[in-house]
């Protein structure tokens, strides 16, 4: 059997109760505080409005996200369409057809929002790319597969297994993988930055940073405007490290870096630090001024990725990150 992606689609979906879906035979998603979905008129903003009336105050991108999981789930998937349920206890993809409309089952006490599903093969994960595995892991409850949509349908094909071992090698998918996920840490990291700790609180945060690195530091007195907001030193000796943070979204421009340059003295080396970057303008003055240099964003996040594990207990949970291994392709 051949399926296209041309013919139905492929849904991924995740849940905390591996038991419900393979011994029930359905897939579920919780929040039954809403009630029953088909009770509300089949348009996204309706279903907003009633997610609000029931978690008021929830931030607008969780609202979205869950609004979007729960129209999908009641309204756009299909009877016809696969469905890809990776199951934790015993690592397998299990693959199935939705076999039913949606239904609301008041008596489930964690997942009400069901739909009946006939499961077609549960496959070990070995058995498919790593980007195909990335993919379904996505932080979503429900959600389209895509890119890998055909990798998994070519699953419910006869020969599958011995197929894929037959043909194993290096996986080009890692290569992708591993940058998706350096990548999304990396915004992660400065999101995080930009949103909790803006002016004196970015400042403390850059102290503990490089402190973590083995400077000495002194923050500056709060509400100065001197043009240097953190002093350092390297060791008991000069040379004086003068460091200006500025935690705007704008690009840096030149005369903002000349304030900090103003305010060293001989001998002094300048450290200007933002979490967005430098106009041209400002990177010109930088490359003609090497006594100063500027760290953007992205070079930031490279620090505190670097030495996270030296920052303080309360920066640790304003960026909470675990350290994993993940796979990279093999130099040539």
């Amino acid at each position: 059997m051949t399926v296209s992606t041309d013919e139905k689609r492929v849904w991924g979906i995740h849940t905390l109760n591996d038991d419900l879906f393979l011994k029930d035979n359905v897939i579920a998603i919780g929040w039954k505080e809403i009630g029953d979905l088909s009770l509300i008129i089949p348009d996204r903003e309706d279903f907003r409005i009633q997610y609000d009336k029931v978690y008021p105050g929830d931030k607008k991108g969780r609202v979205a996200n869950a609004v979007g999981m729960l129209f999908r789930f009641c309204h756009e998937a299909q009877i016809g369409d696969y469905v890809v349920f990776p199951s934790k206890k015993d690592r397998k993809i299990n693959i199935g057809v939705i076999e039913s409309d949606y239904y609301f089952e008041p008596a489930a006490y964690e997942y009400p929002n069901q739909r009946k599903v006939k499961w077609l093969v549960h496959v070990p994960r070995t058995s498919f790319s790593q980007g195909a595995l990335y993919e379904a892991g996505s932080a979503m409850t429900f959600f389209m597969i895509k890119n890998y949509a055909d990798e998994y349908l070519s699953a419910l094909d006869k020969g599958f297994k011995k197929a894929a071992l037959d043909n194993a090698g290096e996986d080009e998918s890692i290569a992708a993988t591993a940058d998706e996920i350096i990548e999304s840490t990396k915004d992660f990291v400065l999101k995080e930055l930009s949103r909790q700790l803006k002016g004196y609180d970015l400042e403390v945060f850059i102290a503990d940073l490089l402190n973590a690195m083995g400077y000495r530091t002194t923050i500056s007195p709060h509400g100065g405007d001197s043009g240097i907001d953190i002093v350092a030193y390297k060791d008991e000796l000069p040379p004086r490290i003068t460091v200006q943070v500025k935690s705007q979204d704008s690009d840096i421009k030149e005369t903002t870096i000349q304030s900090l340059k103003g305010a060293m003295m001989p001998g002094d080396y300048g450290v200007f630090i933002t979490l967005s970057n430098y106009t041209k303008n400002a990177q010109k003055f930088l490359d003609a001024n090497p006594i100063i240099r500027g760290i953007n964003g992205s070079e930031l996040v490279d620090l505190v990725l670097k030495y996270y594990d030296l920052l303080g207990d309360k920066h640790q949970k304003i960026l909470p990150l675990k350290k994993v291994y993940i796979p990279v392709p093999k130099e040539k």
